[in-house]
């Protein structure tokens, strides 16, 4: 039996496509540019925008029959017991594949932003909190763990990272971000993209490009970004996870920018994704994504035409569910409507990546391979680690943290006793076990007052909530208050509680008017703070909230963004002391609730000045945070040198660790520009190292600066390194530098290439 060029994996894998391509017919080949949601909700409670109106019957014996492009969210869609859904996938698979004339199974996503999305499955600490690690190799190592746990029940495709970069923290999707800089975003993002990849999964870059500059930061609101801010502070994250992640897919956004819908960008999907950055892979649409170019966008008079702009702008798969991209397609182009070039272009990406997973190849099998456990012993420690680097430490004048080990705690607050307060919209018991009130959450999540009474058996801790999250209630102020005159010590854990559209104070579809604590919070705190009793403040949240109200009335301050299902004992293990904090803000965290929308990459009129009497300085900026021991920089003088634009300058530190135990120090470098052809943040990261010490003990860390790291765009729209002065300041955060080096670069303007240098190379001695 002759084997056909398609089957053979000798060939590469450009010949194996284009003579598949060339035997199949138009509904085949349009065929593999969707995906099919099974048992997508419609009544109105889903977990996509529009999902009851964008879902409609299909009829899957006949669908398949030509084939299918995707399968979508099998594990994320409804409860199952992960072994069962693994079968059961296989069986879809093995049904997909006989259906058709050549057997091509779909490409199974999920989606996979905090932990796989299935229940039963681990659930990580909210990207927001992988930023605060400033831990990019340990971010790598679990996403490596849930690219393999994805593959050993079937899935190929994960749906993230998400590497939108904050501009308002009112937006809802705050917490699925990690942070409010490019570099930070980019740097950890390709690091989760790394781990994916290596554990065989295609991961997908999503929003592309532009969604978290929503005007008011209303989720899918116009986008009004300049070229400028699109070109240096949106677009860098995504070249990070292409270039130095390898990712192999890319969704397009919702939003529009400047009256183009990004999935209807060709400048956006094709000659920046692919003609400037050499992307090879798939561009997937949001969910709904492609019908939205006619219902919400109105660019599109029919579903055929916007399946055409979509394809015409380089989106090659509809998700997550056939809509525009079947019969309508097929029928315009064969009334002439839309090219069938058109067609072949995306079916050729989706089969070329079909070809590199393997499921061309006659010898693919469906049937999952090993033992399957979503949430072994290896992933909640790791995941209890990635809690533990991710708690901040905000504030902490007194010394009252670590607390006493046999001291009287009340604990108020209702965020305390609820294991949900550790996980994010995405995880699978906020984003669909809610909706299955019955069902066990199928994870053990310790909850904070359950974890401290393990952490500190020898104290007197009593509780009471004070109130609920977001209830107007007030009447619990008078125990909670009681409660904690009888202490040594109250510890008041407040914060969101996570949803879809408007369920939650946090995550998708849950944007904010200003950024006071949800509900009736901050009153309970300010009842809290009018005691005698010193107050800690405990925040599980999915965003920054104000603070300023109560900063000099608090004894310590702690901020943990959605640490996970390990979140409880992490920091209950910081307030004992067992854990000494290491985690850095990724986010500013405001004085006052109407003092933003503002992040700290701010040009000078951007900053307080004598122009307006509103001052948006932070109460602590990015990059802040404190620990259990101390630390000094030796050999921190100022310095001057003068390079080329294109020429390399080392900066270096010692950091010793002066206090009495073993600590963390992040060490930050930022760059200052001060005189430029168009205005530029006043600083920007551009570098970081995580150092851990021991008591007494010094590192000296060098960063290997290149002006690559200056560049911007300047007016005509080009990334340039200018001449002239420059500052890089090694900082413990955004606004305390402790060594200085002025720079002079000479020479011409130089223009960058698109293989620009993108990351500071860090190394210690």
């Amino acid at each position: 039996m002759t084997t056909a060029p398609w089957r053979d994996p000798a060939l590469p894998a450009e010949a194996r496509v284009d003579d598949l391509l060339a035997r199949m017919t138009l509904e085949e080949k349009a065929a593999q540019l969707y995906g099919v949601w099974v048992g997508a909700a419609t009544d109105g409670d889903g977990v996509a925008p529009h999902q009851d109106e964008m879902t409609s019957d299909f009829d899957w014996d006949e669908l398949i029959t030509h084939g299918l492009g995707q399968l979508t969210r099998s594990f994320g869609t409804a409860p199952v017991d992960p072994a069962l859904g693994a079968q059961a996938l296989a069986r879809a698979q093995r049904r997909i594949s006989e259906a058709g004339r050549f057997g091509i199974p779909a490409v199974a996503h999920e989606e996979c932003l905090a932990g796989f999305t299935a229940w039963g499955a681990t659930a990580y600490p909210v990207p927001l909190a992988w930023g605060a690690s400033f831990d990019a190799a340990l971010v790598e190592e679990m996403a490596h763990r849930i690219g393999r746990d994805l593959a050993s029940v079937g899935v190929h495709q994960g749906l993230a990272p998400v590497l939108d970069v904050v501009r308002d923290p009112r937006w809802g999707r705050v917490e699925e971000t990690i942070g409010e800089d490019p570099y930070l975003v980019g740097t950890i993002g390709a690091a989760y993209v790394r781990g994916l990849e290596s554990a065989g999964i295609v991961a997908t870059l999503k929003h592309f490009a532009g969604y978290a500059s929503s005007a008011g930061a209303r989720n899918l609101a116009p986008v009004r970004a300049g070229v400028r801010e699109f070109a240096d502070i949106t677009l860098p994250p995504f070249e990070f996870a292409l270039r130095e992640g390898g990712a192999r897919s890319v969704m397009a956004a919702y939003t529009e920018t400047d009256g183009v819908p990004a999935s209807a960008d060709p400048y956006l999907l094709t000659e920046l994704l692919r003609e400037q950055w050499d992307f090879t892979g798939t561009v997937v649409s949001d969910y709904f994504g492609v019908g939205f170019l006619k219902t919400l966008h109105r660019v599109a008079g029919t579903e055929a035409q916007a399946a055409h702009a979509a394809l015409a702008a380089g989106v090659d798969v509809e998700l997550p569910t056939v809509h525009c991209n079947g019969d309508p397609l097929v029928e315009a182009v064969r009334a002439g409507d839309i090219p069938e070039s058109l067609v072949d272009r995306a079916a050729g990406r989706v089969l070329r990546q079909k070809c590199e997973l393997g499921l061309l190849d006659e010898t693919w099998s469906p049937e999952p391979t090993g033992p399957i456990d979503l949430d072994s012993t290896a992933n909640r420690v790791l995941a209890r680690r990635l809690a533990e680097e991710s708690v901040v430490l905000l504030s902490n004048p007194e010394g009252l943290l670590p607390l006493a080990p046999d001291t009287r705690i009340a604990v108020v607050g209702p965020r305390a006793a609820d294991a949900l307060a550790m996980l994010g919209c995405y995880s699978f018991p906020s984003h669909v076990g809610i909706s299955h009130p019955a069902l066990p959450m199928g994870i053990e999540i310790p909850t904070l007052l359950e974890s401290l009474r393990t952490e500190l058996p020898d104290a007197k801790i009593t509780f009471t909530e004070g109130c609920d999250t977001t209830d107007p209630d007030t009447s619990g102020f008078e125990e909670a208050v009681a409660r904690s005159t009888e202490a040594d010590v109250c510890v008041a854990v407040l914060g969101d509680r996570a949803g879809l559209f408007g369920r939650g104070t946090s995550g998708e579809g849950c944007d904010v008017a200003d950024l006071q604590l949800p509900g009736v919070q901050a009153q309970l705190l300010d009842a809290l703070t009018a005691a005698d009793t010193p107050v800690v403040l405990m925040l599980l949240t999915g965003r920054p909230y104000a603070l300023g109200r109560w900063h000099d009335r608090l004894a310590a301050t702690v901020q943990a963004f959605f640490p996970g299902e390990e979140g409880g004992p992490a920091v209950a293990g910081v307030l004992s002391g067992r854990v000494n904090p290491s985690g850095r803000l990724p986010v500013s965290i405001p004085q006052t609730p109407g003092g933003q929308p503002w992040t700290y990459l701010q040009p000078p009129l951007g900053l307080a000045g004598e122009v307006s009497n509103l001052d948006p300085t932070p109460l602590h900026p990015f990059g802040h945070g404190l620990g259990y021991t101390d630390f000094t920089w030796e050999n921190t003088e100022d310095r001057h040198a003068e390079i080329t634009t294109d020429e390399g300058h080392d900066v270096s530190v010692t950091v010793r660790n002066t206090g009495p135990r073993e600590g963390t120090e992040i060490v930050q470098l930022y760059l200052h520009d001060p005189v430029a052809s168009v205005t530029r943040p006043d600083v920007r990261l551009i570098g970081y190292h995580r150092l851990t010490l021991a008591p007494g003990e010094a590192r000296r860390v060098t960063f290997h600066f290149h002006p690559d790291l200056s560049a911007f765009t300047n007016r005509k729209g080009r990334r340039v390194v200018e001449p002239g002065a420059l500052e890089l300041r090694v900082s413990t955060s955004s606004t305390t530098p402790h060594h200085t080096t002025h720079l002079t670069l000479t020479g011409p303007e130089r223009p960058i290439p698109t293989t620009r240098q993108l990351t500071c190379r860090t190394t210690t001695r």
